[in-house]
């Protein structure tokens, strides 16, 4: 009898899981001062802070800073990691409180004028199986749209892969409230992309000519 294959998500989150079980492990064996595991558990979750910082962060600027912020408050506070949730998602926590602290800090600093690296932070932020750097700005810019919350819940879920559960205990909030933001989040983005791909309608030679 063969055996039915699982379905996309089934496999995805199969798939998630077993490198979050790996990537707790590193973060496990790190605290107790193993080098070799420390650099598995930062190369592991990388990419995963600079798009979850890129997206709760108004400065692109201050992406990679906020990055490293992240990393040396964790390897600080390793020894007090149990292992009770995913190395990711306390990660992630900490991400958010270093985010949050940044933006207190800036709140009482005159703001910076806009500047032109904001691509770098979009290509980096950049959610994988997309065909192009094109689509990713396009989807960031949709994002950016969004309330907040929403925004946050459908990043953490959506495209850091982190489980609804986890995402409801870094927002601070109950787990349908997480999912009802991820579909309001998604209905909106799909509204917004249908009406993006909306032909154009053409203008006459008459009004051209005006």
């Amino acid at each position: 009898m063969t055996t039915p294959a699982l379905p996309p998500a089934r496999r995805r989150a199969d798939r998630l899981a077993s490198a979050d079980e790996s990537i707790t492990a590193w973060a496990l064996a790190a605290r107790g001062g193993d080098s070799v595991a420390v650099d598995r558990f930062v190369r592991a979750l990388h990419r995963d802070v600079i798009r979850y910082v890129a997206h709760l962060c108004a400065d692109p600027q201050a992406v990679d800073d906020l990055a490293q912020d992240t990393f040396l408050r964790a390897l600080g506070s390793l020894h007090r990691f149990e292992g009770r949730s995913s190395a990711r998602s306390w990660l992630l926590s900490i991400a958010r409180r270093a985010v949050a602290d940044s933006l207190r800090r800036t709140a009482v600093r005159p703001r910076r004028a806009d500047v032109p690296d904001w691509e770098l932070a979009a290509e980096l932020a950049q959610p994988p199986g997309l065909p192009g750097f094109d689509d990713g700005v396009v989807l960031l810019e949709l994002l950016a749209g969004l309330p907040d919350e929403r925004r946050e819940a459908f990043v953490l879920t959506q495209l850091l892969g982190v489980t609804y559960a986890e995402a409801a205990e870094l927002s601070d909030c109950p787990v349908g409230t997480v999912r009802s933001r991820v579909a309001r989040a998604r209905a909106t983005l799909i509204a917004l992309l249908a009406e993006a791909e909306e032909p154009v309608p053409a203008v006459s030679p008459a009004l051209a000519a005006a």
